[in-house]
């Protein structure tokens, strides 16, 4: 073993401590792995840093950007509202619909642009069902990586090891030769983690206060205009319930008198109907351009640029105190729309227009950035959000969605790489308008990132000092006597181990080969092997280094320690059913 096999072996170990204690922020620790690397001389610069220019980085920076350009056009919202609408108040049946179709999906196209696509979609539902993202964000990862042996464009590792069997010799696996393993793989994975693995992630105080903060229930107003579409319709038909998880608190017909809301009410040109709902909710029912809110602008081209929201508090001292927005001509003097206001979860069942305003309500407003960011200097509010929401433009969903199913064609059939049909569909977006550069920026989790580019190095060390082929060597010379099932597992566990910190498809090159040979030389299947490596080289789980993983890494608050606790019972039992199953469909 050489000087820079035992510094390596050290690293790899020094990270690791430092990842699970979690003191310094994981990205820093990769990146200091990486000059460590570069000042022990164990890899050459230009080799270190080429993981920022490599073909994972591009692909999950441009997967990033296409993700938020669903977000900013609205498709995320409308997938996620036709499930809410399927799914209703069933949390469990909520968890079986994203991880099944996530699965079937990552069996067919790329893992971690499905955990791309539904990561958002997923956490707008656990805000809507008041579950951390945190309990359903790690299934979701997993449950893409779990896909990876139903098919053999499952994973691009699957590919790489037919190409291997083919340059000895030997049959390339076929479509669906992995799928008998891959669905008894998939069908465990999901099972434990609704039973068991889901509640091993901690959900820590930070999510929980975000989470809190997006769910406060705002009571609004609108009015039926005379095109509208549910003018005529009752509200059983109309479905504020079940579509929009809106209550409507009160009805007050044109000619001045109220009606209580029962779903045999039909709504007339007119009609004012009062009703609670989240945020969210009261955003996705003005989408559909069929009613008016009360409070909104008489032309919305009068408003020069895209629309944002907000939420304002009303301060102590305001003179707003003891006013209604109808009489303050609230619109007219601010040039900001009121959608709804909350009042420490209190239920308002009058008109929105004239509710007298009290300290501490809190105001969800729509307007142009310039005015809103303007509040903040104005003594009367203060602005509670973060930063500011841009409203969807729904009109680009379509294009939206054209573009990311295009890139997932392209790549099914070869015609483009994963990460030049990525870029392409960036390319595509900033020029339909789906997704603004500067918008895209700020959608990309630059941290993830930085952990993904930085942790490549170690790969690459892997290989160019020799560490991984030592490490095969050692094993096969450890047990190549034994029996072949010991043989066929210690396979398995060292490409696991080495998919950690390598790419899936640089463990399978590094390790097949080796185990080839191996299989000859004892008179074994050689393909009992390359399906057993197949299979291990995806098991991704232990270790949020596997791309689909670090999508939900910073959206669920999660920690590196969280992945080994809940990863390493998943992988046990994903050997259990590999070392029975894989024997028995390739026999030794």
């Amino acid at each position: 073993m050489t000087l820079h096999m035992i510094l390596l072996l050290i690293l790899i170990l020094v990270a690791l401590v430092m990842f699970s204690i979690d003191i310094i922020q994981a990205d820093v620790v990769a990146l200091g792995v990486m000059m460590a690397l570069i000042l022990t001389g164990i890899v050459p610069a230009d080799i270190a840093f080429s993981g920022f220019g490599s073909d994972t980085a591009i692909m999950i920076l441009g997967l990033l950007i296409l993700t938020g350009a669903l977000v900013r056009t609205g498709v995320v919202q409308i997938i996620s509202r036709q499930i809410l609408h399927r799914v209703g108040d069933n949390k469990n049946q909520l968890y079986w619909v994203i991880m099944g179709t996530a699965a079937l999906l990552s069996g067919f196209i790329s893992n971690t642009a499905t955990s791309a696509f539904f990561t958002p979609m997923t956490i707008g539902l656990a805000r809507r069902y008041k579950i951390h993202p945190s309990k359903l964000l790690m299934s979701l990862a997993f449950a893409t990586i779990l896909a990876s042996s139903l098919t053999l464009v499952g994973t691009s590792t699957n590919v790489v090891v037919s190409g291997l069997l083919t340059d000895y010799g030997l049959k390339p696996l076929g479509m669906f030769e992995l799928t008998p393993v891959g669905i008894p793989i998939v069908i465990v994975g999901l099972l434990y983690m609704f039973f068991l693995g889901r509640h091993l992630v901690p959900a820590r105080d930070e999510d929980e206060v975000g989470l809190t903060e997006k769910i406060l229930p705002y009571c609004s107003e609108f009015k039926i205009t005379e095109d509208s579409a549910w003018k005529g319709k009752t509200l059983s038909e109309i479905g504020l319930g079940h579509e929009y998880d809106l209550t409507v608190l009160r009805i007050l017909k044109e000619p001045g008198y109220n009606v209580t809301p029962r779903g045999n009410t039909v709504l007339q040109k007119g009609d004012k109907v009062l009703v609670e709902g989240d945020r969210d909710d009261l955003v996705a029912m003005q989408e559909q351009d069929t009613i008016k809110f009360t409070g909104e602008f008489k032309d919305k081209k009068d408003v020069s640029q895209e629309l944002s929201l907000a939420e304002v508090i009303v301060l102590p001292g305001s003179p707003l105190i003891g006013r209604t927005l109808w009489g303050l001509s609230f619109r007219q003097r601010y040039g900001l729309q009121v959608l709804g206001i909350n009042r420490k979860g209190e239920t308002i069942h009058q008109r929105i227009s004239r509710t007298r305003l009290k300290v501490g309500d809190q105001l969800l407003i729509q307007g142009d950035p310039v005015t809103i960011q303007g509040l903040s200097n104005n003594n009367n509010f203060r602005v509670v959000s973060a930063k500011l929401d841009i409203m969807p433009e729904t009109k680009r969903a379509p294009i939206a969605l054209a573009i990311f199913l295009g890139v997932v064609l392209l790549v099914s059939f070869n015609v483009l790489s994963l990460p030049v049909a990525v870029m392409l569909g960036v390319l595509i977006a900033f020029l339909t308008r789906c997704i603004s550069p500067v918008g895209a920026y700020q959608q990309v989790n630059w941290n993830v990132w930085f952990l993904i580019a930085s942790m490549l190095a170690l790969g690459q060390a892997m290989e160019i000092s020799g560490l991984a082929a030592l490490l095969a060597d050692q094993i096969v010379m450890l047990v190549g006597a034994a029996h072949p099932m010991w043989l066929l597992s210690a396979f398995f566990f060292l490409s696991l181990a080495l998919t950690q910190p390598m790419s899936n498809q640089a463990a399978a090159v590094v390790i097949i080969p080796i185990a080839l040979q191996t299989a000859s030389q004892l008179g074994l299947n050689p393909r009992t092997f390359a399906v057993m490596i197949a299979v291990g080289a995806s098991c991704s789980f232990i270790t949020p280094l596997e791309p689909a993983a670090l999508i939900v890494y910073g959206a669920g608050n999660y920690r590196f320690f969280d992945f080994i606790k809940v990863g390493s019972i998943l992988t046990v039992l994903i050997f259990l059913i590999a070392i029975f199953m894989v024997p028995w469909l390739w026999p030794l």
